[in-house]
């Protein structure tokens, strides 16, 4: 190769953390080089002695295929004729101390699936869309204003085939995935899916959050191709795609990122910086441009070359803090004695400025534990400029109230009125994630208090409670339906329950709440403006009944919540209402098709000039055991 192809404005964008296009020219790539069909490979690896391309196109062979520098910046490079799609390849990185190491490609569009540690050449250039209508109006949008109800999948998991020789894994491919998963999701009401484990990695048991291939649809379910395929299909049937992106850490594991040419190249040299001592990975150095190009540039890949419609950041906390995780003498004080990262700070500027600037209609969504400011505040505000932020405040106070014994919980009834108190310093997803439903934490309905028929009810209530808080929803995959059993990667949901009424119903419950949501406007558009939400009555602890007015942009189509977070019925149960209107009921979790016993045939009631909590006018409603009534007016 006598010309390079990496060339000098190529090393200057890299060097300046801003070749936002990257990906298109480290890798692998097959194209024409001087008349000739091949592959073009590009590796950066600033402090290797030497490199070569080793695959299955030359035996493994060291010495085959050598590459040159490309400038100082590191970049080594070569043309390789007999190099195809579809062949298995790494480098070979000779350190400066001699050492031969052997690396998967960190750019890789494709991965050997594992146990098998390869990259293997894929061409992914002309990929065949047809979502151009999804694609237009996701670009008019306002997420933030808009419905967004996320069901959370890990795809491995979801649904399985019976194991045979020719699939020992039983997953369902990424073409079976897309219709069996756009199926239950139209079936269901979500918006949108996020889905879990995409980004290649080599331990199923890390879910997919120890990434060593940042640029790679997982091999587990099949190429890139049939990856593009499940999101053309997604969006083709108005179902938005959401992925998990890593960039706070990633495995130490040979063939991946750690010590890439013999040295810290993309983790921080000093292991009080570099390393999570908890998790065993290590940490991006963000303070090198060329790391934070790497980052930046997958989530761009992501999202303008596979149209995905935003990224869940995962462990946003574990990189704003120096210490998260770490005792005394483990982390390193920034330079004004503080233990915020600075440089993880202005790349999270950097990364959110760029990817929403470039893709309107995207989201970055941060999975932030803390109450750290403004993680969805502007960067002229010296905001971090997410999008949204998962609100963990909100989902550890609820499940707290929710196991509690209904007797106690009116000594804990601000459990689930303090998230209102903050509900607008950020822009928030509530969630109830794979994370809660793990290690010994129970599932969603084994948290539940009471026998079994209580935790159905239970259940009901504290769900439409949580689509009418104002925020954005998230819902784990079998949490819907009543999954008895805690998740585990190894087998799919226990999709036999749905066999049994109890769950059945309430599969039926959440699917009407979720439509619901969807069809009345009250229920999200005004969930960034104080003035979307109103208590009737934030303060009867006694009765544990929380009531609330969801108010729409227009005024009209406003929606009056009243749950009861007890077993015991209130057969003259009087709410107060700001208007002296009609108000219809067009939700009773009671109804026997959600799995109640209350048939109410009175639908409509005329709001009556008596005072009640503090408003001129009321109106009065059985409201059963465990009852949610939502009032249209």
């Amino acid at each position: 190769m006598e010309k390079t192809y990496f060339g000098e404005l190529d090393q200057y964008l890299f060097g300046q953390g801003t070749h936002y296009e990257i990906y298109k020219k480290l890798g692998a790539h097959p194209m024409t080089f001087d008349g000739q069909k091949g592959v073009y490979f590009a590796v950066w690896a600033p402090k290797a002695k030497a490199v070569s391309v080793i695959g299955e196109f030359n035996d493994w062979v060291e010495e085959a295929n050598p590459m040159i520098k490309a400038g100082d910046i590191g970049v080594f490079e070569c043309f390789i004729p007999e190099a195809k799609v579809g062949d298995l390849y790494k480098f070979y990185i000779t350190s400066k101390n001699g050492k031969g190491l052997y690396k998967a490609d960190p750019f890789a569009n494709w991965a050997e699936k594992r146990p098998g540690t390869a990259s293997r050449i894929a061409d992914v250039s002309n990929l065949k869309w047809g979502d151009s209508a999804w694609m237009k109006k996701r670009a008019e949008s306002e997420p933030r204003d808009e419905a967004m109800s996320i069901y959370e999948v890990h795809p491995g998991s979801w649904m399985k085939h019976p194991v045979a020789d020719e699939n020992e894994d039983g997953f369902y491919d990424y073409k079976q995935f897309a219709h069996a998963l756009t199926d239950y999701v139209k079936q269901m009401g979500y918006t949108h899916v996020e889905l879990m484990g995409i980004a290649e990695y080599p331990f199923d048991g890390s879910w997919g959050y120890q990434v060593t291939g940042y640029y790679a649809p997982t091999s587990r379910y099949g190429s890139p191709a049939e990856f593009q395929y499940l999101i053309n299909y997604l969006h083709k049937n108005k179902i938005g795609v959401i992925l998990d992106w890593v960039p706070a850490h990633f495995p130490r594991d040979a063939h991946g990122l750690a010590d890439f040419d013999g040295t810290a190249v993309y983790e921080y040299a000093d292991p009080r910086k570099g390393e999570h001592p908890d998790w065993g990975t290590k940490i991006f150095d963000y303070g090198k441009n060329e790391v934070k190009n790497f980052l930046i540039g997958s989530a761009l890949f992501w999202i303008e070359y596979f149209h995905i419609d935003g990224l869940r950041v995962d462990a946003v906390a574990s990189m704003l803090y120096l210490d998260y995780g770490k005792d005394y003498g483990q982390w390193v004080p920034n330079k004004y004695g503080g233990n915020e990262n600075l440089e993880a700070i202005e790349f999270f500027k950097h990364l959110n400025t760029v990817i929403l600037g470039r893709n309107k209609g995207a989201v970055m969504i941060a999975e932030e534990s803390t109450a750290w400011p403004k993680v969805t505040g502007p960067v002229e505000e010296d905001g971090l400029n997410f999008s949204l932020k998962w609100n963990m405040g909100w989902m550890h106070d609820f499940l707290e109230y929710m196991k509690l014994d209904p007797y106690f919980r009116k000594y804990n009834h601000t459990r689930m009125t303090f998230s209102m108190t903050y509900a607008y310093s950020e822009n928030y997803v509530l969630v109830l994630s794979h994370d809660e439903v793990v290690h010994l934490k129970c599932s969603m309905i084994n948290k539940m208090p009471g026998l079994l028929e209580s935790k159905f009810e239970n259940l009901k209530v504290g769900y439409s409670f949580m689509f009418g808080h104002p925020g954005k929803k998230l819902l784990f995959m079998g949490q819907e339906f009543g999954q008895l059993r805690e998740w585990s990667e190894e087998r799919e949901l226990d999709w036999y329950l749905l066999r049994e009424d109890k769950h059945k119903k309430l599969q039926a419950f959440v699917a009407e709440l979720l439509n619901l949501y969807k069809k009345y406007p009250a229920m999200y558009a005004m969930d960034r403006n104080p003035e979307g939400f109103e208590w009737i009555n934030a303060d009867d602890g006694d009765r544990s009944i929380f009531s609330f007015v969801r108010h729409s942009p227009t005024g009209r189509n406003n929606l009056l919540f009243v749950c009861n977070f007890t077993p015991i019925e209130r057969r003259d149960y009087r709410v107060g209402v700001p208007k002296k209107k009609k108000y219809r009921l067009i939700l009773n979790s009671a109804d026997p098709k959600f799995g109640g016993e209350t048939v109410i045939r009175k639908v409509e009631y005329t709001a009556q000039a008596k005072p009640c909590d503090r408003r001129p006018y009321s109106f009065e409603y059985k409201l059963p055991p465990y009852g949610v009534a939502v009032f249209l007016f």
